[in-house]
């Protein structure tokens, strides 16, 4: 029986190695460039076991990768798994800038240049801006349910929490860190599928964030270009509630998004619920339609207690389809569920933790019904030539 030669084992570990991802990137280790080499020996493992130790040199982006272990496991895995194998170790570097720089253009698109991608006549993503006329309706825990369950369903999603002053994403979604630096370009974590990206990933605990204007538009347009979202289905932001700078601001950096009003049943919620949908009307945006939360409590004789009243998603639906002069459907009511809480105590959505539960079957017929809607034709290039 011949042996396998070491080049050959190479070659096929390099071949192996098209498959590992980068864990925040999402994108191939050796599309990256982040394989610096793959050398082989035909001797035997340290324990004695027959076949070729091989050693695998990844460059990582930064030195202080928070992401560094799980990469080594991939890579320890997929070279493993190699025919001929033995023993792997990756021994790990840090790129050059100049290696960052090429990186940086090739995430771009061949440009180092920030560009907001979601504004982009060819781009295909979804995006959603869930808005409230007042706080403490639920529109966190609407956006990021909404994200986690699209995420389960195989979607590329990520969320952008838009809430300068009262952020809770983090939480909600059980992210603990910031994003890596890369240069000027970060890496949103990951959470439960979702890239998310939220200032209180850079506010020290307990410190209030308290800026003006031109810096909450700042702060969303770095979010939105200086982020490295890749390729997403669709992008959620969790607006803060009201129709102030940041409402407006995303009217003007993402024209062709469209938003998701939050309200309760309450009449006074629904009221202003309706002012923060007719925004749409001044930033040229659409409203995907009304989502209706806290609807009410059921009873353990199955019977359904109305805490907050009635009506106040239909209302609001109603009346924005008159200003708009389109229809904005009622997607769902969802009722009082102490598992959604719960879940967003623990950074697990309720999607996620308790997919059953009566509050995270409305979440995820929400956003299904949202995934499936059909991307708007405007500004994107038909590829059409006169003839």
């Amino acid at each position: 029986m011949t042996a396998t030669s070491p080049t050959t084992i190479e070659t096929r570990v390099r071949e192996a190695l098209t498959r590992v991802l980068d864990p925040e990137i999402r994108r191939p280790i050796t599309e990256l460039d982040m394989v610096r080499s793959v050398t082989a020996d035909d001797g035997a493992a340290d324990d004695g076991a027959p076949g070729a130790h091989v050693t695998v040199g990844v460059d990582l982006t930064v030195a202080g990768c928070p992401m560094k272990s799980t990469l080594v496991r991939d890579v320890t895995a997929a070279a493993s798994a190699v025919d001929g194998v033995a023993a792997v170790d990756v021994d790990l570097g840090v790129m050059t800038p100049d290696q960052r720089a090429a990186l940086r253009s090739r995430l771009r698109g061949g440009t180092g240049d920030p560009v907001i991608p979601f504004a982009q006549p060819g781009s295909l993503t979804k995006v959603y801006a869930v808005a409230s006329g007042k706080g403490g309706v639920g529109k966190s825990s609407v956006t990021a349910n909404l994200a986690v369950a699209m995420a389960a369903d195989g979607l590329r999603v990520g969320v952008i929490d838009a809430d300068i002053y009262g952020f809770s994403i983090p939480r909600m979604l059980g992210v603990d860190r910031q994003p890596t630096r890369v240069d000027n370009m970060l890496l949103p974590p990951i959470a439960h599928g979702v890239k998310v990206v939220s200032i209180g990933m850079f506010v020290p605990e307990g410190q209030p964030v308290v800026w003006r204007g031109p810096m909450l538009h700042r702060a969303l347009e770095q979010f939105l270009a200086d982020v490295y979202w890749g390729d997403l289905d669709v992008l959620l932001l969790d607006l803060p509630p009201g129709t102030g700078d940041i409402a407006i601001s995303v009217g003007q950096l993402l024209p062709r998004s469209e938003v998701l009003v939050v309200t309760t049943p309450q009449a006074a919620a629904a009221e202003v619920a309706e002012r923060a949908g007719s925004v749409a009307t001044q930033t040229s945006q659409g409203v995907v339609g009304v989502v209706e939360n806290m609807s009410w409590l059921t009873q353990p004789d199955g019977s359904r207690l109305h805490l907050f009243g009635e009506g106040g998603g239909e209302r609001v639906s109603a009346r924005l389809g008159e200003l708009l002069g389109t229809d904005v459907p009622l997607l769902g009511q969802i009722p009082l569920d102490v598992a959604v809480r719960e879940g967003g105590d623990a950074g697990t959505p309720v999607a996620l933790s308790d997919p059953d539960s009566p509050g995270a079957v409305v979440l995820r017929e929400v956003a299904r019904e949202l995934a499936a809607r059909k991307r708007g034709l405007a500004g994107m290039q038909l590829g059409v030539t006169p003839a």
